[in-house]
């Protein structure tokens, strides 16, 4: 049996909900995007490719079912995307930096042939300066075949990371998906027998869960023994089709202390089994196998999202491409690139995000902080700090911030809380009105 988490000591409303995967939110962002970007260190890349063969009924990314769409579109979207690399790469000098991560997303990229993922890595490799890069594929089981795990060891890539989401055909069946624990397994052997690194996502809150269906699934997943388990919860958007199943009361999924419940059950299994945390849902069973490419990203690297609807943050920039598939190869087809929109971002945007993103990877080092933006965080965010580590979420020294198991657990809550005070510039005020190290532009641009 699952146990009950104790949460009677939380005096502030936490919340597993709202996992960040960009800051500031897409909401702030606007047309328009500078006109380069002047960056000499080394860079991440994102590649998305927007097929699948099934629609998740959880899925709210833009993606498109195969039943759409035929062969020849899928090879003119591949055409655009190479014909954005070359642009892109052209215009912001892109090949002028070591390219140390790539990472394949959507949508399904063990969908495309083995023709287009040649394709695609080729241009890559032609235009880009790869530094012996982690190169990932996501993909789901039921794509991954002999034929196409050989391909994807012959063009060098080197960890999968394979959505299973449960190993429960019934609750499988509730998303959408057609994929069984067999499947599952099999995919998994499959990808052991090319020697690459393998991540295997889960999912809590699915609907059909119990206790007992997600005790199987976590202990499936341990015993598959692969390099690295990824717990995420489930989120409930408007354009999914679990949203309008739970709007109809023809769907139900776990309540909020349900899926809380599970979770911790989750954690405490698995690093239990041998496994370490690298960020507070992915656990590998040694370091070598902890994703580079987003923990890069997390530290602030830059990354460039090729693709549709793909997003990228540069220097002071984010910025996302056209979501419209039609327009974004119509804009390639043209010569031109498909930026839609971006957002600048402030010193205190990037101070923001530097702890947002960066606690995601549990440990936050207080003088990388202070050298980097001219403010201890210990006194930025004192109030917000006092109230997390009361609450257990965080434990502070003079080195470091770091999340306890309870912060893991509730996921981005700590990082967005300090970010919500950094953001509202009182302590900042008073930071830099006493502060030595902080010069003068840097205070008045925060007034």
């Amino acid at each position: 049996m699952i146990p009950v988490v104790d949460d009677h000591s939380i005096l502030v409303e936490p919340t597993r909900k709202g996992f960040v995967t960009n800051y500031p939110p897409y909401r702030y962002w606007r047309t328009g995007f500078a006109d380069t970007f002047s960056q000499e260190d080394p860079i991440n890349i994102y590649v998305h490719t927007p097929y699948c063969i099934q629609r998740c009924a959880y899925c709210h990314y833009k993606t498109s079912t195969l039943k759409d769409n035929r062969k020849n579109e899928i090879d003119d979207y591949v055409d655009a995307l190479c014909r954005e690399v070359e642009l892109a790469t052209h215009k912001f000098h892109l090949d002028e930096r070591d390219t140390v991560s790539v990472y394949f997303g959507g949508g399904t990229p063990t969908l495309l042939s083995g023709r287009n993922l040649e394709k695609i890595l080729e241009c890559l490799d032609k235009n880009l300066k790869f530094r012996s890069p982690e190169i990932t594929m996501e993909g789901e089981p039921v794509t991954l075949t002999k034929s196409k795990a050989a391909i994807l060891r012959s063009l060098g890539v080197n960890r999968l990371s394979m959505g299973i989401q449960s190993f429960v055909d019934d609750v499988i069946l509730r998303t959408g998906r057609h994929d069984t624990e067999r499947q599952a397994i099999k995919a998994i052997e499959i990808a052991k027998e090319i020697g690459c690194s393998i991540n295997i996502d889960l999912m809590s809150g699915l609907a059909g869960d119990t206790d007992e269906s997600w005790a199987y699934t976590v202990d499936r997943a341990i015993d598959v023994d692969v390099d690295s388990l990824t717990v995420y919860k489930t989120e409930i958007y408007a354009n999914t089709a679990y949203y309008a199943g739970i709007k109809n009361s023809i769907l139900l999924v776990p309540s909020d202390d349900e899926e809380i419940r599970h979770a911790a059950y989750a954690m405490e299994r698995i690093l239990s089994s041998g496994y370490n945390p690298s960020n507070f849902f992915t656990f590998v069973k040694d370091a070598s196998a902890a994703q580079r490419h987003t923990a890069n990203r997390w530290r602030g690297q830059d990354m460039y999202g090729f693709g549709v609807s793909a997003f990228g943050s540069m220097g002071d920039y984010s910025i996302q491409n056209a979501s419209d598939t039609n327009k974004y190869v119509s804009s390639l087809n043209s010569g031109n690139l498909p930026i839609e929109r971006g957002y600048r971002l402030n010193h205190r945007n990037l101070m923001a995000r530097h702890v947002v993103l960066g606690l995601k990877l549990i440990k936050l080092k207080r003088r990388e902080f202070a050298r980097k933006f001219g403010f201890d965080i210990a006194e930025l965010c004192g109030n917000s700090l006092a109230r997390l580590s009361n609450d257990g979420f965080v434990t502070v020294n003079d080195e470091e911030i770091s999340l306890t198991k309870k912060g893991m657990l509730y996921g981005d809550f700590a990082g967005s809380t300090l970010a919500s005070e950094i953001e509202s510039g009182a302590e900042l005020r008073r930071s830099a009105e006493k502060s030595a190290v902080v010069v003068g532009d840097r205070y008045d641009s925060y007034r």
